[in-house]
């Protein structure tokens, strides 16, 4: 499945289908674990499994809500700093592989993560709309969010995908989502299952819709049509 590119969206909203102004676009950015995907309770296992893997004991919050950027990255970053140790590059890289070479593990033992219920008809639907532009923003790492994301069935190509490769922080994730749309928007919706992405939402004048229980948000997704 490839999805309409923002490209050719802008140019089709520039003339028309017949010389006047085509309705307006909108964006739809889309959180992963918790949000699309069934993950969030294994993600963070294999993730404190990764860190004490390299770290060794090194000392870790009681929960994840409680570090300043609830990112991959920014987390390890922030544990480091804790710890007084090295914040280089290769420490990252190898709490990262790890982590990554775990999930794929993972899911070839158990199968892919289910989708939160409606979730890839919701996305095919986004795809195949004239008037939406999508793009996933996740706090994880790029490489761990394609693996889960291909696996359970979701498109990728067309898509463009920010994660704590690029940023630390998830404002700055979502931004480089939005920005890799490459137009101007009517209004941008971000989708998310956490406190932090209704924060980061609310910081950048987004559209929020919670998902999940732990904010009272959907519990499925309806499909959009064209």
């Amino acid at each position: 499945m490839v999805c309409a590119s923002a490209v050719a969206i802008g140019r089709a909203a520039s003339r028309g289908t017949s010389g006047s102004l085509a309705p307006s676009v909108y964006a739809v950015i889309l959180d992963i674990d918790g949000t699309l995907l069934d993950s969030s309770d294994v993600d963070g296992m294999l993730y404190l499994a990764a860190v004490r893997k390299v770290l060794g004991q090194a000392k870790v919050r009681s929960n994840w809500s409680l570090y300043r950027n609830v990112t991959d990255r920014g987390i390890l970053e922030e544990i480091l700093n804790e710890n007084s140790l090295s914040n280089g590059a290769a420490t990252l890289i190898a709490v990262r592989d790890f982590f990554v070479e775990s999930i794929s593990q993972h899911i070839e033992r158990n199968g892919p993560f289910a989708e939160i219920p409606g979730a890839k008809e919701f996305v095919a639907g986004l795809c195949a709309s004239n008037v939406h532009c999508v793009a996933y923003a996740t706090g994880g790492w790029s490489a761990s969010a394609s693996i889960k994301l291909e696996t359970a069935g979701f498109p990728l190509k067309g898509i463009p995908l920010a994660s704590s490769d690029d940023y630390s922080d998830r404002q700055s994730i979502m931004l480089h989502a939005l920005n890799q749309l490459g137009r101007e928007f009517q209004s941008v919706t971000y989708y998310g299952d956490g406190e932090w992405d209704e924060r980061a939402s609310r910081s950048l004048g987004w559209i929020f819709v919670p998902v999940g229980e732990k904010l009272g948000g959907l519990s499925r997704f309806e499909y959009i049509g064209a």
